[in-house]
């Protein structure tokens, strides 16, 4: 055994005994014990700052390993949601898009969202790393301890908790435009969005721009994550268009059977598990008894809003979609952790209970009115992440004691920035590479046209004869 580090710094001797046989190490530990009460409090008093840095900094590791996890619920829930013939491309979509988001944030997008943020965007330096007294400490400049450890935490665990949220955003847009969407136009979308669009909204409220210095709140995302990706796919829904056959020229809807629905409610398990990694690890710091404590009521009321979001969704399906639908509760545990995630910081849990309630009756309503639009959205992303994300992140002026006006101000600041540079993104990639597939891919399936692998190869492929008598353009 060695002795405890903040014991090492205390003498030479003992730092040489630290580094000695296991004998010796136990010799150190009985000399601290010999030590007067207010040595040994001095010694434990030394060592505060570097505890409160591990944990942060393992805080951050950890927590974001947790959202990356995240990824993984999209998959199933995505994969599950799609017809059999489109389920390998979206595995393939989502993969993608998280080896995109890491490599974009790494390159430009962390400095645009954090570095000498001047009010509306950061600083355009290229690629991040370690602070040079890090640099220095890894090289053995024990010096350079003090430096690293003021700090709070170890900078590139900061980044990487930063990228996974990244990776969420460009998540929701997948699952919007799944079965129709190009697969290159998509990650070409997917880069600019983890490159610029994020980036500029995260430089505005977490970056400490123009709209943090108003006052805007937003402790996880409601708006920065979960709205922006909401925008983002709502202007592709409109751009690329519905599937084939899905509005009929009657104005009914034609039902699209999931192909795997327990693998949809297992994705929407990982995701509820992996936002207590998005809530609980925003809170930021892990190294006092205040930081356990909040972060404990932010993981207790994400759970609440979310069970909330279930009830509330079940109850009120039949009455607006004309059945008990599975696909509503699903939705509605997401759009409860959506909601709560702009306040979940909050000390009365009641709170969280109805924010997460409202939210889940919001993205059922959502469900009918993008119908009647004739939006199509395959998962339900729009009403989920950007219908529930504005309620969170206006409930916040009532719950968690941000200004409504602000929060306003900022909802409507983002969503306007957000759909209007997608939806010029979306038309630039529709007028050059496409951002659709032939119909008679979408027909056949992405799967077998584009990548030449059947996600469930047992089963024979078929294609619906409706789809040869109905069209996807409302006008």
């Amino acid at each position: 055994m060695k002795a405890p580090a903040y014991l090492l710094r205390t003498s030479p001797l003992l730092r040489r005994l630290g580094r000695a046989s296991a004998p010796a190490g136990l010799l150190a530990v009985l000399v601290l014990l010999a030590l007067p009460a207010h040595a040994a409090g001095a010694a434990q008093e030394a060592a505060a700052p570097d505890a409160a840095f591990v944990f942060n900094t393992f805080s951050f590791l950890i927590w974001g390993a947790l959202v990356m996890w995240m990824c993984a619920g999209f998959t199933m829930l995505e994969s599950g949601s799609v017809r059999s013939k489109n389920a390998s491309v979206i595995c393939l979509k989502n993969i993608g898009l998280y080896a995109i988001a890491g490599l974009t944030y790494y390159v430009v997008g962390y400095n645009l969202m954090y570095t000498d943020v001047s009010g509306f965007i950061g600083s355009l330096d290229w690629f991040y790393g370690p602070s040079e007294a890090e640099v220095a400490l890894l090289d053995g400049n024990e010096g350079a301890a003090a430096a690293v450890v003021e700090n709070g935490y170890a900078v590139t665990s900061d980044w990487f908790f930063q990228m996974v949220f990244v990776a969420t955003t460009a998540s929701i847009v997948s699952g919007a435009l799944a079965e129709r969407v190009n697969l290159w136009a998509f990650f070409a979308f997917t880069a600019i969005l983890t490159t610029v669009i994020y980036p500029i909204v995260g430089a505005w409220t977490w970056g400490g721009g123009w709209l943090a210095e108003m006052g805007f709140t937003d402790f996880a995302g409601s708006t920065i994550v979960h709205s922006t990706g909401g925008w983002a796919a709502l202007a592709g829904a409109i751009v690329v268009g519905p599937r084939w056959g899905k509005f009929r020229k009657d104005g009914s809807v034609k039902i699209t059977a999931p192909s795997n629905i327990p693998a949809v409610t297992l994705g929407v398990f990982i995701l509820w598990l992996g936002w207590f990694g998005f809530n609980g690890g925003s809170q930021l710091a892990l190294g006092s008894a205040a930081d356990a404590v909040g972060m404990s009521n932010v993981i207790v009321n994400t759970n609440l809003a979310a069970a909330a979001g279930v009830i509330t969704a079940i109850f009120v399906s039949r009455p607006i979609l004309g059945r008990t639908d599975l696909f509503a509760a699903l939705n509605g545990a997401i759009a409860g952790l959506v909601a709560i995630t702009a306040g979940p910081n909050i000390v009365d849990g009641r709170w969280a209970i109805v924010i997460g309630a409202v939210g889940a009756l919001l993205c059922t309503l959502g469900l009918k009115v993008l119908e009647r639009a004739r939006i199509d959205d395959v998962v339900g992303a729009v009403p989920a992440h950007l219908f529930a994300g504005v309620w969170g992140t206006l409930a916040a002026s009532i719950a968690a004691g941000a200004d409504f006006a602000t929060q306003l101000i900022g909802v409507a600041s983002i969503g306007a920035f957000v759909f209007a540079l997608s939806w010029a993104v979306w038309t630039i990639l529709e007028k050059t590479i496409g951002v659709r597939v032939s119909r008679s891919v979408e027909e056949i399936g992405q799967d077998a046209a584009e990548l030449g692998i059947d996600a469930y190869p047992e089963f024979v492929l078929m294609v619906d004869p409706e789809d040869g008598g109905d069209y996807r353009d409302p006008d």
